[in-house]
């Protein structure tokens, strides 16, 4: 197993048994838990990810740390786009769209300044990187 998935997996233990007061945020970035559906297996998949407010939404980036594939969570969110996430001790229903062209055209930009990261993965891959509205249900 990678050491990201590892970190991960103890990431989302220590973020659920805490509330999210132990990891909530991650290297100055609000985190939040991404529960989707796993299109093969059908089971619960728990990833933590930094988010991004945008009015109402929570956006989230599919970067994958600029791998030439996207991330797994996302063609879970592509098979159903309905999704359970956590913020600190609140859960919400959220359901999920790809950013219509304008709004990406809009919030790359704020996202690459609000996560430097973003700037690197953008020049490491040849895919554009998916932006991700979650809206609430």
């Amino acid at each position: 197993m990678a050491n990201w998935q590892w970190f991960g997996r103890i990431h989302t233990r220590i973020y659920e048994a805490t509330g999210g007061r132990i990891g909530g945020k991650l290297v100055g970035l609000e985190m939040l838990l991404l529960t989707t559906t796993g299109r093969k297996s059908g089971l619960p998949r728990t990833t933590p990810m930094p988010y991004y407010r945008d009015g109402d939404a929570w956006v989230i980036v599919g970067s994958n740390g600029g791998a030439p594939a996207n991330p797994a969570w996302l063609a879970n969110l592509q098979a159903k786009n309905r999704a359970e996430i956590r913020v600190r001790g609140e859960t919400y229903a959220v359901t999920s769209r790809i950013a219509l062209p304008e709004e990406r055209a809009r919030l790359w930009p704020e996202l690459k300044l609000w996560n430097r990261n973003y700037q690197r993965y953008e020049k490491k891959t040849s895919r554009e990187i998916p932006v991700v509205l979650l809206e609430p249900s």
